[in-house]
């Protein structure tokens, strides 16, 4: 599953979050990827420039990127970028987020959304309605719809990732979860904490 667009970068266009630096790989400046694309041979060309998610503290904030080559070693993305041509420059950039302007003409990938199309949607868990997301939370390993069950004052992260979100329908105000048993039920001292209330009363 794609990670959700985020709002327009300067230039006007919808910024797409396509991958992760985990690691650097080897001695001449290539890291490992974590991929949130679907197509990452089409995303990682060489010359395409990327935006960098970083602390504000890294000597990379408010940088990009520019891939020189991608490839494919033991079946793990590795990319090369213009002006990294050691391990040590691959590593002051590990972890951080890779964003790149979506192409106006390009088409749209199928299972992205921006975070404000997700916010106020149902959340159904075997037909029934059982709270809605209240915000989308992106992290450097996966992104967290953070749901409010319903009459509940209390918020449920729930990883965004195809096996527990299987179905997103923007259009009909839903989204389908088929989570583990327990994300959903309230702690079981939150359970005896209501009961003793009640008992009070």
């Amino acid at each position: 599953m794609a990670a959700p667009k985020r709002p327009p970068a300067p230039s006007g266009r919808t910024q797409l979050r396509v991958g992760r630096l985990v690691k650097a790989h080897g001695l001449k400046g290539a890291l490992k990827l974590e991929l949130y694309t679907d197509d990452p041979d089409g995303r990682f060309v060489p010359g395409a420039t990327f935006t960098l998610q970083v602390p504000e503290s890294s000597p990379w904030h408010g940088k990009t990127l520019t891939v020189r080559e991608f490839k494919w070693m033991n079946s793990h993305p590795v990319v090369f970028f213009e002006g990294i041509d050691d391990r040590t420059g691959a590593e002051s950039v590990v972890r951080a987020i890779l964003w790149i302007e979506e192409d106006a003409a390009a088409e749209a990938e199928d299972d992205a959304w921006y975070d404000h199309q997700l916010m106020g949607l149902d959340v159904v868990r075997d037909g029934a309605v059982v709270g809605r997301v209240v915000r989308v939370d992106h992290l450097p390993a996966q992104d967290l719809l953070i749901v409010a069950p319903t009459g509940e004052d209390r918020e449920v992260l729930v990883p965004f990732v195809k096996a527990i979100v299987p179905e997103v329908d923007v259009a009909g105000g839903r989204v389908v979860v088929t989570p583990p048993a327990g994300l959903f039920e309230p702690a079981p001292d939150a359970e005896s904490s209501a009961e003793d209330a009640s008992a009070e009363d």
